[in-house]
């Protein structure tokens, strides 16, 4: 696996734990919502969605999460 750019964003792939953890990253700025909390951009949360997308075609397992300040990850289920 190797880094990919999707819809103008980079996405990382990152390998640890001998492989058993494996996911790609990307961070973006920070908006919030009505309450007040952390979201990724939309434009970058899209992006991760048409990445899983495209990983899934090709077979591989996998599902889209954010995290605070930003960062959005599509982690290789194993």
């Amino acid at each position: 696996m190797e880094n990919r750019r999707i819809n103008g964003w980079d996405f990382e792939f990152v390998s640890q734990d001998e492989g058993n953890d494996e996911f790609y990253q990307c961070r973006g700025e920070v908006v919030y919502d009505d309450d007040h909390d952390e979201q990724p951009e939309p434009s970058l949360l899209s992006a991760a969605y048409h990445l899983a997308q495209r990983l899934e075609k090709s077979g591989v397992k996998c599902e889209v999460g954010a995290s605070e300040k930003g960062w959005v990850e599509v982690n290789i289920l194993k």
